[in-house]
């Protein structure tokens, strides 16, 4: 017999929809006018207007907080995560790159936050954005080799495994063998 639908509970839900896309939506307006300058301001404290120091600086943000999330993300093909623990490994990998996702909002941002962050980095972080982009690269091209040649290894194990079975299947058949 098919339920009936309480139309009370159904303007509840969509209604708690509704206040939870909007309270994103507000975090994103707050996140977005408060991130990208003070991130350009701690990336000006370290740096303290050394060219040296902010290509050395963005190589290291770009490389490490690209590299470890996309290795926590290669790891949700294994089988023995829920996807309950994918979900969280997926929120734990986002999370870990926020130094990139700060520095991406200063890039390719509109707002006045991030043309702020980017006079910032322009005059106190020199040479930061650039470093950080290529060391972000460099991290995808090293996790891409890794992830291909684990591949190819696992692979190349399995067809050894295999024929090693074979080989011994055939020795193993009467009127076969040395």
């Amino acid at each position: 017999m098919p339920s009936e639908v309480d139309p009370k509970r159904w303007v509840k839900r969509l209604a708690a929809v509704l206040v939870g896309v909007a309270v994103v939506y507000l975090l994103a307006l707050v996140a977005g006018a408060f991130f990208p300058r003070w991130w350009a301001q701690r990336v000006a404290d370290q740096v303290n207007g050394d060219i040296t120091s902010g290509v050395l600086w963005g190589l290291f943000y770009g490389f490490v907080f690209t590299i470890v999330p996309l290795l926590v993300v290669v790891q949700l093909r294994r089988r023995f995560f829920s996807w309950t623990w994918r979900g969280i490994l997926l929120l734990v990998a986002v999370v870990l790159a926020a130094p990139n996702w700060f520095t991406l909002s200063i890039v390719v941002g509109a707002g006045s936050a991030a043309h702020a962050g980017e006079r910032i980095l322009d005059v106190d972080a020199p040479g930061f954005r650039v470093a950080s982009a290529i060391g972000a690269v460099g991290a995808v091209a090293l996790v891409v080799i890794l992830t291909v040649t684990g591949a190819l290894a696992h692979r190349r194990r399995r067809q050894v495994r295999d024929l090693k079975g074979q080989l011994h299947e055939r020795d193993e058949r009467p009127g076969t063998g040395a």
